[in-house]
């Protein structure tokens, strides 16, 4: 009984879905024939009548398929948990430059909307997706839709072979019920394997966005340099570039005095040590905000350990493994997880946090937690989205958990090997 009730909702289930892949497949189509139609009612001896009609079913396709790929993308990761990538070039973000234009990455233009609009054109003529989504418009409907059409067709037929009284319609009818019920769990199924093939990105297209994503972590990663340089400059002239210009200018008058007033000029070298001391402990820590010796000499895990001790938080950090990476990994997981404790205390007003480190298939997992009132997000000019780009440099990636009220949770996950 409980399998007769099982194969009840499987038909049911699968018929609604076969009859919603014919619909979506069948919406380019569609246009076609209304253009058809159209064009014959207009009179398809004069050769000017189709004008309209072939304008429609070309600005019909052109506006429909991207929409309807997108159906079935999101029908395909709803029903089989398969995610198929979209592969769409991304628009670069649009500035207005110094000289009044604004620059949309291809051209200059005197207004923000003009150089939207141009980007957006340019982009969607350039996009070899475009060219992909018209040909599985193309191909959906004699594929997964003409699959997909085999239930509802036999329930029509069924309906109009009951209809009639003669014995061969209900025969047809009877044929058309039958298949119906014997193909509804499986019909849909056809659109899975279809759209795999046939929408995912192609090989050039992978390589394309994967040139555009380089290029903007170089982008991102020289701005980043320039801007360590320019802070690495500015601590050295504030602190101990003026502390030394000070401590020599002690040494000198203390030198001019030792002979004439001994006490003011072992004053002066008093103040003289203090200085190079404190000189000495604004280059330590410079140098530790550049590259922290512990983290060269006792790898990354202890040098977590170390920044937890002297956060203002109550941190906890574990670790299922031991493992040292390579030096720039190590440094960047090191800085991404001190600007996450430094944000939680700053932003977020947490007391505690927790970070744990483990290993899967491809590298290392990070995980931040702590218990502040949440709400955090990745704006564009944000510490976040600079820590997700640098990050993207090694193809790792920055997940974020943060409803209102609390916890944050992190995730940081880079690709790599251990030894």
């Amino acid at each position: 009984m409980r399998q007769v009730v099982s194969w009840v909702g499987s038909a049911c289930v699968g018929f609604v879905r076969a009859c919603v892949v014919v619909i979506v497949s069948m919406v380019v189509p569609a246009v076609w024939a209304v253009a058809v139609a159209w064009g014959i009612w207009w009179g398809a001896g004069n050769p000017w009548s189709w004008v309209a009609p072939v304008v429609v079913a070309g600005v019909g396709t052109f506006g429909l398929s991207r929409p309807v790929c997108r159906m079935f993308r999101f029908l395909v990761a709803r029903w089989t948990g398969t995610v198929i990538p979209d592969g769409y070039r991304q628009a670069e973000p649009v500035m207005r430059m110094s000289t009044g234009f604004w620059w949309n990455g291809f051209s200059y233009e005197r207004t923000r909307r003009d150089a939207l609009m141009d980007q957006r054109w340019r982009i969607w003529w350039s996009d070899p997706a475009v060219r992909r989504d018209l040909r599985f418009t193309g191909i959906a409907p004699l594929t997964a839709g003409v699959i997909a059409a085999v239930p509802p067709a036999g329930v029509a037929a069924a309906a109009g072979g009951f209809s009639q009284p003669s014995l061969s319609a209900h025969l047809v009818g009877g044929f058309g019920l039958l298949a119906a019920i014997a193909s509804a769990p499986y019909a849909w199924r056809a659109v899975e394997p279809v759209a795999a093939r046939f929408l995912r990105a192609s090989p050039a297209m992978v390589l394309a966005a994967r040139v555009d994503e380089l290029t903007a972590q170089r982008a991102d990663t020289t701005v980043a340099q320039a801007a360590e340089i320019r802070r690495i400059e500015r601590d050295l002239h504030d602190g101990a570039q003026a502390r030394l210009v000070g401590l020599g200018l002690s040494l000198a008058t203390a030198e001019k005095l030792m002979e004439t007033d001994p006490d003011q000029a072992r004053a002066l070298m008093r103040e003289a040590r203090a200085g190079a001391t404190t000189s000495l402990a604004e280059l330590r820590e410079l140098v530790k905000g550049i590259n922290p010796p512990v983290l060269n000499d006792r790898g990354l895990i202890d040098a977590v350990r170390a920044l937890a001790l002297d956060s203002p938080l109550e941190a906890a950090v574990t670790a299922d493994v031991s493992l040292r990476l390579d030096p720039p990994i190590e440094s960047a997981a090191y800085f991404g997880i001190a600007e996450l404790l430094t944000n939680a205390v700053k932003h977020a007003h947490a007391t505690r946090a927790r970070i744990s480190f483990a290993r899967d298939g491809t590298g290392l997992v990070v995980d931040v937690e702590d218990d502040g009132r949440g709400g955090a997000s990745v704006r564009a000019d944000g510490g976040l989205a600079g820590l997700r780009r640098r990050l993207a440099a090694f193809d790792g990636t920055l997940e974020i958990t943060s409803p209102a009220g609390g916890p944050t949770r992190v995730r940081i996950v880079v690709p790599c090997e251990s030894s």
